[in-house]
């Protein structure tokens, strides 16, 4: 847009100088064709004045002193045709074809005492003609050279100051124009920030009402508009949090009384109706604490948004700049947690080893712990009996996290909604979960700098990757990275 702008703007500038300068110049031109044209038709007449009295007096050698004088003075030719003979100075003759017409057109008694507007280039010269005599008569015909070059130097002097002062003027009218745009599209940029930033965190600041009126009120309802819906989604996420911490007691509670209830029961067909019920009180408990865990990674994404890696910004935690850590120990660690959950799916995990020179990320160690501990449980649950490989790589400029199967995988079009709410693929519906496992790391991630990628594994399976802008380690990084995993 801003291109746009300022290219209509600069164009108008362009045009404005263009029309400008244009008059300027066509009104020098005319003025020094005037001036020069007066002062030789002036003297054109002269000469057919003393032409007249000479051939009255048939006496012509005074008129060819003068006109030898002004030749000589200006550099300029006067050719007069008497009866008598023909009188010439400054080399003018009636053999250039210029001057035979001027002399034929005075001989018909019509004069060409008009120059044409003088412009930067051209011939050198020009001829006036005008005849002389009575008024009944005409008794000869004088001819003037006009040498227009001193004029065509002037003109071009002019021209060049013209154009140096349009070129500065042109300068400053885009200096403006680029000026007058930034003033205009800044509320633009400064709105057009701040709804990407309420896209990705659902909040945003208050903007500065400042530019045209029209501007300023579209800030001001934005940030009321903001305000509002930022307000409401906050109620919303702390009416879950509520919600679910709240049914957690009536919830255990419920269990206890179940447990109490078996011990009661005699039948197997009793003791299976128990079981039931207890399976399906499971089933809530998993869901709240699911959901009490999406509210919290949705608090930490909205509180201290993070920019994705690929715009190489680093990321915060707890609102401010993390220690950089090397993910390969919290890795390891993971690994090893949730290697008799593999052994008894029947599943293998391996663990690369760490790149070299080492890898750090800016991020919250325990949440990121968090985020691979859920992305290798998942393997584990839905890829029964795979090899799952879990490492950490530079890759595209960014330090990759990768934990991948060689299970069934899931299609493009399930990888892309895999990351909603409660969602879980109609392939795995028999399968214990919630459906808030991969949307709690996509929050995890995006508020540590990060972002999460399904991908198709080859020759089949599913590769999770988290992406996090490099960080330098620093002298206290290692020591950091003990204190948060103590």
């Amino acid at each position: 847009m801003k291109l746009r702008v300022l290219g209509i703007l600069s164009v108008l500038s362009v045009l404005l100088v263009l029309f400008g300068s244009t008059a300027i110049l066509a009104s020098v031109s005319r003025e020094l064709t005037q001036e020069l044209q007066i002062k030789r038709v002036t003297a054109l007449n002269r000469f057919a004045q003393v032409a007249l009295d000479a051939a009255t007096a048939e006496e012509s050698a005074g008129l060819q002193t003068e006109m030898d004088r002004y030749s000589e003075l200006y550099g300029e030719g006067v050719l007069i045709r008497l009866r008598q003979g023909t009188l010439r100075s400054g080399g003018l003759s009636e053999e250039r074809a210029d001057v035979g017409e001027a002399l034929a057109r005075a001989n018909l008694n019509l004069s060409d005492t008009t120059l044409a507007p003088l412009q930067p280039f051209g011939p050198a010269s020009e001829v006036l003609s005008r005849s002389f005599g009575s008024a009944s008569q005409v008794l000869g015909e004088v001819v003037l050279e006009v040498n227009v070059e001193a004029a065509r130097q002037k003109l071009r002097e002019r021209w060049l100051l013209v154009g140096l002062a349009a070129a500065a003027f042109a300068a400053m009218l885009l200096l403006a124009a680029a000026r007058v745009t930034r003033w205009v599209l800044r509320p633009v940029h400064r709105l057009n920030s701040a709804v990407t930033e309420f896209e990705a965190t659902g909040r945003t600041g208050q903007l500065p009402e400042d530019g045209p009126p029209e501007l300023r009120e579209l800030s001001r309802s934005f940030t009321t508009m903001a305000r509002t819906v930022s307000n409401s989604l906050e109620s919303q996420r702390q009416l879950i949090a509520d919600t679910s911490h709240e049914l957690r007691n009536p919830v255990g509670a419920l269990r206890l009384r179940i447990d109490l209830l078996q011990l009661e029961l005699r039948t197997a067909r009793q003791q299976d109706a128990a079981a039931a019920v207890l399976a399906e009180l499971e089933h809530v408990e998993g869901i709240l604490e699911g959901v009490l865990r999406l509210a919290a990674a949705e608090h930490r994404a909205s509180e201290y948004p993070a920019r994705s890696p690929r715009d190489g910004s680093s990321g915060n935690s707890l609102g401010q700049a993390q220690a950089p850590i090397d993910p390969h120990p919290i890795l390891q660690e993971e690994a090893e947690r949730a290697g008799p959950a593999a052994l008894r799916s029947g599943a293998t995990i391996l663990l690369h080893s760490p790149p070299e020179p080492a890898v750090h990320i800016a991020a919250n160690p325990a949440e990121l712990a968090q985020m691979v501990a859920e992305l290798i449980n998942n393997a584990i649950k839905y890829a029964p009996g795979a090899h799952i490989s879990v490492g950490a790589l530079r890759r595209g400029g960014a330090v990759t996290i990768e934990v991948s199967d060689d299970g069934p995988g899931l299609p493009a079009d399930e990888r892309a909604a895999a990351t909603g709410r409660f969602w879980r693929s109609p392939r795995n519906r028999g399968i214990g979960g919630n459906g808030l496992g991969m949307t709690i790391v996509d929050k995890l991630a995006s508020a540590n700098s990060g972002r999460l990628e399904l991908a198709e594994a080859s020759p089949h399976g599913l590769v999770a990757r988290l992406e996090f802008p490099p960080a330098e380690a620093g002298p206290d990084a290692a020591g950091s990275q003990a204190d948060s995993n103590d």
